[in-house]
This record gives C-alpha cells, structure tokens and sequence, in this order.
C-alpha cells in the first residue's frame, strides 16, 4: 500500500460546546464555508499521531486529504512536515473558468503550500461535483482547461472518465437514482450520480465493456463515441490529448516540479506564464487572441491555424 486518501478529512473534530449551525442555515456538506463541525484545529493532533504510523513502514507513504476548508491557508495547515502529504485543491475546482480568478487561485495556492513545504495539487473534477466538460460548458473549454492543469507545478489528480471528455450525465430518471442524498429533504442537491455514471471502455453498446452485469447507472447512448477503445488511437480525441499531455509532462520534469510560475504579459482573458524553457498559454475568452508566438509548439488543446493567433478556449504548450 502507498498511501491513503482520507475521505471528509476536515470533520473527525466539532467546535468546543457543540453549537448549533442555526435553523436558517443551508447545510451543504461540500464547500468551503466555515462550518462547527469541519475544519476544526483539533484534527491536526489527530493527523500528528496518523502520520507517526504511516512512518513507521519502510519506504514512502503519503496520506492526502479530502478536504473543504475556507482558505487553501486553511488547507495548508493539514500539510505540515508531521501531518500528512498531500491535500485536494478545492479552491481551484471551485474557481471558474475565468483568467483573473484562476490566476488569482493559483498564486494563492502556491503560496500557501510553499509555506509548509508541500506540494500544489490540482484538481478538476471529482464523485461529489458536476464533471467540469459540462460545469465550464463545453469540451474545448474542458481540454484547455486539463492543459493549463498539467502545466502547473506540484501533482494533478484525474478523476475516472474526466480523460474521454464525459459530460455530466443530466437526465437520470428519479428511479435510477443511487445518491442517498437525492433522498434527503434538506440534503445536498443531490446531483452526484450524474458524475458517477460507469464510465465506457468498448463496444456501441451499454455497459460499453463495463462488466457482464451492467452498469448500476444507465449510460448515455451517444457515450459508443467516447469509449476507451473508440477513442484510442485518434489523434484528435480527449483521451489521445491526456496521454500526450502525460508523455510531454515526464519528458520536461520542470513541469511536476517547483512551486512557482513566472506569468507572462498576456491580452486580457489569457494566461500565459514560463517555467524554464516551457511556455503555457491558455485563452480563456470566447474569440480569438493574437498573441506572439513564444517558440515552438508542443501541445495544443485545439486547432492551431496561425502561431500568433490563439484561438477561443485553446491552451497551448511552446517549447520556449
């Protein structure tokens, strides 16, 4: 074994005299609000005594926590050198897909990991959120989006299916419903199955390859296109994208390592920022930017008819 996710890490502590959230409170389980019964200080004693226990075994082991805290300062805190590795960057799941926010998350992730030494990490998608394809509004945005993510340094977490481009699935009749807070009166919204679908590795036909039992979800007939197996080998599918993406990724360790971007003048709407000899650009607006060419092509999320001109939710990746 080579580690843990620790799942609600923030709540195994609840404030001292048990107070009461107040009847005019919306309870929402997942998010960053500051809550009496999550995020507590008390877990970090907890976190000292695990982390003894994972260092005692031979080799490396890391613990990561799933974590909703108010501030990635907040987060931090569970990322001390005696406390555990790594922690899910909700803050920049959260952000949109909007150049200012995102740069604005991304320093202030940096930062605040820095301060404890751990590694930034990097997140999408997950089981509790919409998927991000349909949550920023479309594929091209999600491949820009999963390239800016691979080019920022500390480690990226992929959720399941993320890698074939899936759209949440947003028609799921009641009766098929699995998530038990569909169920609940004053529950979350209850919109989690629509992320959980099975995701399709082959064949035009549910399950897709799933298993000989069938999926406990129904999957979206059009999901035949985006399989596994029918996306292999097509050099302008998602999944060729994310394996690319990987490759260029181990092939430039600058790009896993660090705790800094140096950020680049760019056009309103895009981000654009250097990690040595690499060069990520990320246009985040509707319409086409012209934007110098900064030095040989890599990777691009989307068609590239001119160097000097990025097109509308396109990240590209130089060779600076």
């Amino acid at each position: 074994v080579d580690g843990f996710r620790i799942d609600v890490a923030h709540g195994l502590v609840k404030a001292p005299g048990l107070p009461d959230l107040g009847r005019d409170e919306q309870l929402k389980l997942l998010g960053n609000q500051v809550l009496p019964f999550f995020d507590q200080d008390g877990v970090h004693e907890i976190y000292r005594t695990w982390r003894k226990v994972l260092d005692e075994y031979a080799g490396d082991r890391i613990g990561v926590a799933e974590a909703w805290t108010p501030s990635a300062d907040r987060t931090a805190l569970y990322l001390r050198p005696d406390e555990l590795h790594q922690a899910f960057n909700f803050h920049y799941l959260t952000t949109g897909w909007d150049a200012p926010a995102l740069r604005a998350t991304i320093d202030e992730s940096l930062d605040s990991m820095r301060t404890v030494g751990a590694p930034t990490t990097w997140v999408l998608s997950n089981h509790d959120v919409v998927r991000h394809r349909t949550r920023f509004g479309g594929l091209d945005r999600a491949r820009a989006a999963a390239l800016l993510m691979l080019a920022l340094p500390g480690s990226a977490y992929v959720y399941q299916g993320e890698e074939l481009g899936l759209p949440e699935v947003t028609d799921l009749p009641d009766e098929v419903r699995q998530d038990p807070s569909f169920f609940k009166e004053n529950g979350q919204d209850g919109l989690r199955d629509g992320c959980r679908v099975p995701i399709p590795w082959s064949g035009d036909q549910a399950p897709y390859g799933f298993g000989s039992g069938g999926s406990w979800l129904p999957q979206p007939a059009e999901w035949a296109g985006l399989s596994v197996e029918a996306q292999t080998g097509d050099p302008a599918s998602t999944l060729e994208l994310y394996r690319s993406a990987l490759r260029v990724r181990r092939a430039h360790p600058q790009l896993g390592a660090g705790d800094a971007v140096e950020w680049l003048p760019a056009p309103e709407g895009v981000l654009a920022f250097r990690r040595g000899d690499f060069v990520c650009t990320a246009n985040t607006t509707g319409e086409p930017v012209r934007l110098p060419a900064p030095g040989t092509v890599l990777l691009t999320s989307g068609e590239l008819a001119e160097p000097d001109v990025l097109p509308a939710d396109t990240t590209v990746w130089w060779q600076g």
